[in-house]
């Protein structure tokens, strides 16, 4: 497949577009910084550009067959502004004009999926992260919600603890109140099951909560 990856060349990006490449499939990869990336290959395209950056999206995301996002809020109390929403929203309305359907992306238990069942997640992490990272609960807010209010065939894991332990190979998935998912999971294992929702069809439009 044609895979466009925003968010490359963070910890879980890095290992999305690595995961891809060892799956065989075509990656672009949009990039600030493409030394951050530090990944060459064959099939690997980087555009070196801003998120910011409207023809340089549009550009990433043309042809492709699925979008994979690793996009996440910033974690610094100093950050202000909505650059990851606005980013997002961008993401979104290029894949539209370019009828791209497939979505897949991460979020948090901070937010809810309608499967859901009352949990204590969802009493605890909104009121931790509005307190320790205000802004960036914020974001994780506006980028979910650009993608849900749209049209796209989209899956959002929801992470808790990412680790950098080895991978495990062993993914709990599901939603809160139902399924038996943990918190702690490997950024490999995240990666994994990313680019497993390329052919997964359980999550079509859904918020899983995922963890080893």
């Amino acid at each position: 497949m044609r895979v466009t990856v925003f968010g490359a060349s963070g910890a879980i990006g890095r290992l999305v577009v690595q995961q891809l490449l060892d799956d065989g499939h075509q990656v672009t990869a949009l990039v600030r910084t493409p030394a951050k990336l530090a990944l060459t290959h064959s099939h690997l395209t980087v555009v070196a550009r801003q998120l910011s950056d409207r023809d340089a999206v549009e550009q990433a995301v043309s042809g492709a067959d699925a979008v994979i996002s690793a996009l996440g809020p910033s974690l610094k109390r100093s950050t202000t502004g909505t650059q990851v929403t606005d980013g997002t929203r961008t993401i979104v309305q290029a894949m539209e004009a370019h009828e791209v359907t497939r979505f897949i992306g991460l979020a948090t238990p901070s937010l809810a999926d309608p499967r859901d069942r009352p949990h204590w997640k969802h009493k605890v992490l909104p009121v931790a992260a509005g307190l320790m990272f205000p802004n960036a609960l914020a974001e994780l807010k506006g980028m979910t919600e650009a993608v849900t209010g749209s049209d796209l065939d989209y899956t959002i894991a929801r992470i808790t603890n990412p680790t950098n332990k080895p991978a495990t190979g062993r993914i709990r998935s599901g939603f809160l109140g139902h399924d038996k998912v943990a918190s702690a999971m490997t950024r490999a294992d995240i990666a994994a099951f990313l680019v497993a929702q390329l052919t997964d069809t359980r999550y079509r439009r859904a918020m899983p909560a995922i963890s080893n």
